[in-house]
């Protein structure tokens, strides 16, 4: 039968010989991915997220939606945390929250008003998060425009507050713990984008808040820079609820990321 093959294939042109050999490349490439996924997703044992990347993890825009959500998930992973915000009342209230539910996590508060005077709030938060194990950063911190608008009609103090708390803020917190991770050489830094950047090919009515959005897929990019081991960390995008986004994110961070990046 093997012999049968090989003179059929003798017999056949040199192009259908060499499409055969792609897409049999291409098969067993795509079939391999799979046997992957089927290992990660069904077989390893989640991560520990302490060990692999730190004892404490700092969230920015902690007091409400998906960043309230990630403290939550974070606290219940043993993670201690360093709530970033405006509203110190909020603040207190959600680090409250966090304490009764898990009893035996540290919460530090830091109020940060992205929108003011970014430079010295991080010079402040600096001086709060100085000596502590760093391990994961969740970027969430990001204001949009009052409502949907042509580029041309957003205010200039619209659009350069937008610049300045999503850019500019997720730029200047990044500095200030990155070189902490590259110390120890393992952490995670997750930005927190959106589908306007994403899903959309082009938003006319939010095009400067998709823009700054786009900004942060450089999360890719540091996440390869902080890679200590093989393999490289994957992109994830969800847009359910808040509570779903940050329980299937985690589920995502422990099983998938096989690096320290």
């Amino acid at each position: 039968m093997l012999s049968t093959m090989v003179i059929h294939l003798k017999t056949q042109p040199l192009f259908v010989l060499l499409l055969s050999f792609i897409g049999f490349i291409t098969f067993l490439r795509n079939f391999i991915i799979f046997l992957k996924w089927i290992f990660i997703t069904f077989l390893r044992t989640p991560k520990n997220l302490v060990q692999s990347y730190g004892s404490w993890a700092l969230i920015t825009g902690s007091t409400d939606g998906i960043g309230k959500a990630f403290a939550f998930q974070l606290a219940q992973k043993g993670l201690n945390l360093i709530l970033v915000a405006r509203n110190l009342n909020k603040l207190q209230q959600v680090s409250s929250e966090i304490k009764t539910q898990n009893p035996n996590i540290k919460v530090k508060i830091i109020v940060v008003d992205f929108s003011f005077d970014v430079t010295k709030g991080i010079q402040e938060m600096k001086k709060g998060i100085e000596g502590l194990d760093i391990g994961v950063l969740i970027n969430n911190v990001g204001v949009t425009y009052p409502r949907a608008m042509f580029f041309h009609e957003v205010d200039e103090n619209i659009w350069k507050n937008i610049v300045k708390v999503n850019l500019e803020g997720t730029t200047l917190v990044t500095m200030a713990v990155l070189p902490s991770m590259i110390g120890r050489k393992k952490g995670a830094i997750v930005n927190i984008g959106s589908g306007a950047s994403i899903v959309v090919p082009s938003h006319p009515l939010f095009s400067i808040y998709a823009a700054t959005k786009a900004n942060r897929n450089w999360s890719f990019f540091v996440g390869k820079f902080l890679q200590t081991k093989s393999g490289e960390p994957e992109k994830y995008m969800l847009l359910p609820s808040y509570e779903i986004h940050t329980r299937e994110f985690f589920r995502f961070l422990c099983l998938w990321y096989n690096s320290s990046g």
